[in-house]
């Protein structure tokens, strides 16, 4: 069995060695050999692409056609590469150690396999783009990794969760790295975690320390990079933040062909803080209304993204229905889940300590409320997402409740039944951080925020700030009504600014199968000039200038309806 696995996992490494050396999407000579571009006046502006995971084909295949467009722009554009110095990074997960051997080689020799087609893949990228690479161990001295050591050895496991070097949250990223490592939301019990955890300790110290120097040895204006969590980038975000460098962070978006770009942090947390002022005062018609509902039409089958978790969604109310024994017509509440182990760790705890907790106090809450039914609607992400977690809450509800109270009712992450079609008949939807609260408040349904959503605090939802509020709020259910119209208006108002002017269309970039899953289809770099593409020329000019990252789909639907 173990050789079985052993060779399952060098299969693995294989695969992304080949990967990295022979992606197309990472062959520039062709495209660079043809440029006709025309040389620009340079920008007063010096930008840090800090890829350093390269490894992760996707993102880097985004990133440097965004430095290549930079530099063709006039910008001073470094490429940041980590060259196999980190001892645990965001790429290193479970599927590639998923046995106590290969946690124990991990432990011994590091991530080398790895590290192998990810130096190999970034190299690939920029060697042909003009782009100067700074290295990780160019930055990292003697001096460094002797206090590395030391800061390792004084602070006491029980420590590191919370442990800040200079403000810098250190601890928390440390966790964060952990936990996707083990996709679980807990892993205290996992074989290895404490040295796993003390490895990610590790990791993080050195992206401090080397950003540090970075940073005293060349003079960034800003810094891009991905999502700006988990190990490195959350450190590299951090300490650039710190030093007075602005900050880019930037993630695929949920429509095919756009990104989400933000300011200064991670868009998770961007999303929530912009001011309601940005979209509750843009122009709305009927004709935008109607655009936006024919792509939330879409999603319901993911016609329009580029994830869809299900390839043949049941809408069929009454087999959902039978099938799981309840009766719609009697007051049914919804509750939607979210990957447990995901994003939420760099959130404020606001009603309840984690979302399991939330589940489980709501349950139980349920189970002395048999007027009322609760469906739970698992997140299929657990089993179809990036990253597939290895903590399921069906196991967690299982461990909890022997016997489910008879007015509570699970659907797993595996079926097919329509997540609209079932919420839709729901009286009201119970959410903690999901996305999904944007789409049902767009149709009417009224939803209870419990953790940090993107719709909470916009005047669309029931948001709860205390575990007693939450249960102050279940006690007023049903509502027995639908959202006003001056409600949904304003939830249709946020969707559109959501989905349509914060997530940025692009042309550079296409959907293909297989890893990496977004390839460049330019054909010369003179198609990432200025003008070519508002899309680009929308990040471009907010990675140089600090403009906002919003799309004005509104003006240009209306001025083409007007045309």
């Amino acid at each position: 069995m173990l050789k079985i696995e052993g060779l399952t996992v060098w299969a693995r490494y294989a695969k992304r060695w080949l990967q990295a050396n022979y992606n197309s999407g990472l062959d520039w000579s062709a495209r660079v050999g043809a440029s006709e571009g025309k040389e620009k006046e340079p920008k007063n502006k010096r930008v840090l692409i800090a890829t350093s995971v390269a490894g992760h084909l996707t993102a880097l295949n985004v990133e440097a056609v965004v430095a290549k467009s930079l530099q063709v722009r006039g910008y001073k554009v470094d490429a940041l590469l980590c060259d196999s110095v980190l001892p645990a990074c965001m790429d290193c997960q479970h599927s590639y150690f998923p046995t106590t051997l290969t946690r124990k080689y991990l432990l011994a020799y590091g991530p080398k396999a790895l590290c192998v087609s990810c130096t190999t893949a970034g190299k690939k990228a920029y060697e042909n783009l003009d782009i100067p690479v700074q290295l990780y161990s160019q930055y990292l001295h003697k001096e460094d990794l002797a206090k590395i050591e030391k800061l390792m050895s004084e602070t006491a496991f029980g420590e590191i969760r919370q442990f800040q070097l200079d403000s810098i949250s250190i601890g928390e990223h440390t966790y964060a790295g952990a936990l996707r490592f083990f996709a679980r939301g807990e892993i205290s019990k996992e074989p290895m975690s404490e040295d796993i955890i003390k490895r990610y300790f590790r990791a993080a110290l050195l992206a401090v320390f080397m950003t540090r120097n970075l940073l005293k040895n060349n003079a960034y204006d800003v810094c891009v990079l991905n999502h700006g969590i988990y190990v490195p980038q959350g450190l590299i975000s951090e300490v650039c933040r710190a030093s007075g460098v602005r900050v880019v962070t930037w993630n695929p978006a949920y429509r095919r062909g756009c990104f989400i770009f933000s300011h200064e942090t991670t868009y998770h947390h961007t999303l929530m803080s912009e001011p309601t002022s940005v979209w509750e005062s843009m122009d709305w018609n009927d004709d935008i209304e109607s655009d936006l509902m024919q792509y939330l039409h879409s999603r319901m089958e993911g016609t329009r993204d580029w994830i869809s978790f299900h390839d043949k969604p049941e809408f069929d109310v009454g087999l959902i229905q039978s099938a799981l024994n309840i009766d719609f017509s009697k007051p049914t509440i919804g509750l939607l889940t979210n990957v447990v182990w995901d994003a939420q760790l760099h959130y404020p705890a606001n009603s309840f300590k984690d979302m399991t907790e939330w589940i489980m106090e709501t349950i139980a809450w349920f189970a002395s409320h048999p007027e009322l039914q609760l469906v739970i609607r698992v997140h299929p992400a657990e089993i179809r997402g990036s990253v597939p977690s290895r903590q399921r809450v069906v196991d967690e509800i299982e461990q909890a409740f022997s016997q489910l109270p008879s007015n509570v009712f699970v659907i797993g992450p595996e079926s097919q039944y329509s997540t609209y079609a079932v919420m839709n008949q729901c009286d009201s939807v119970l959410i903690y951080g999901t996305k999904t609260g944007v789409e049902l408040t767009s149709i009417g349904v009224p939803v209870v925020v419990a953790g940090e959503a993107w719709i909470r605090g916009k005047g669309i939802t029931e948001d709860s700030s205390s575990k007693e509020g939450y249960f102050r709020i279940l006690e007023r259910l049903p509502y027995r009504a639908r959202l006003q119209d001056d409600r949904i208006r304003r939830a249709r108002m946020y969707a559109y600014h959501f989905f349509f002017r914060r997530m940025i269309p692009v042309s550079f970039m296409a959907e293909r199968k297989g890893w990496p899953s977004i390839e460049p289809i330019i054909s010369n770099v003179v198609d990432l000039e200025e003008g070519k593409d508002l899309g680009l020329d929308i990040i471009c000019d907010g990675i140089g200038t600090g403009s906002p990252f919003v799309y004005p789909a509104e003006k240009l639907m209306t001025a083409r309806r007007a045309g």
